[in-house]
């Protein structure tokens, strides 16, 4: 099988581009083009560089605003003709020119079962919810915030003692899981969002987010 080329948008440490490069090492069948960061001194990048995967900085604050820092992010990730886009704890909102160019091409990963807890600070927002249990969701990118049709999840009990930090440690967990997976399966050509936005999977088109542990082929 040839490897799907990908390009994968960070904007700090890292660890689901570190899955992502780990099972790409094993038998995930893509080919890291580039990882690009906003923050020169984002972590993932030393991450890339170990793995011998190019890099690019692009800091958002060089630009006047967003929409030129949005068209050169562009013109960067196109450089490297992607046929997907990851984006990996990449903290910008983007634009709607820039997410309707990758319009059913650019994935993202949320810490929180959605739509529950769009947005910053998931893990402390569902321990004040008092919510059982908490999660993880890959999802097709659109112009709302956390808002695009979920792909998968995966969900952790919210146990007694919890705070914010312990709750994060056991959903990182699973993000490492189905991040991959999810883009082994757009990979193999049996995921895609079809004229409906609807997420097909398999020839079927999904009436609710694929949970783990009903995952195909984990």
């Amino acid at each position: 099988m040839s490897k799907l080329p990908i390009v994968i948008l960070i904007s700090g440490g890292g660890t689901n581009l570190q899955a992502i490069i780990d099972r790409a090492e094993k038998d995930l069948p893509v080919d890291i083009k580039a990882v690009i960061s906003n923050k020169a001194d984002a972590y993932g990048l030393e991450r890339a560089k170990q793995a011998g995967i190019p890099t690019a900085v692009l800091e958002h604050r060089q630009f006047p605003d967003r929409e030129s820092f949005d068209t050169a992010l562009m013109e960067l990730i196109d450089s490297y003709q992607p046929k997907l886009v990851l984006l990996a704890g990449f903290m910008r909102i983007l634009t709607p020119d820039f997410v309707h160019h990758y319009h059913g091409r650019m994935f993202n990963i949320h810490p929180s079962l959605l739509p529950d807890f769009q947005g910053l600070h998931t893990h402390h927002r569902a321990l004040e919810a008092e919510v059982e249990k908490h999660g993880a969701s890959i999802h097709f990118v659109t112009e709302e915030l956390d808002g695009g049709p979920i792909i998968l999840q995966a969900s952790v009990p919210v146990l007694p003692g919890d705070d914010a930090k312990t709750l994060a440690a056991r959903v990182l967990e699973k993000e490492h899981i189905i991040y991959p997976l999810a883009v082994r399966w757009y990979a193999q050509g049996r995921l895609f969002l079809n004229e409906n936005d609807e997420v097909v999977l398999d020839g079927k088109a999904l009436t609710a987010p694929i949970q783990l542990e009903q995952a195909p082929d984990r």
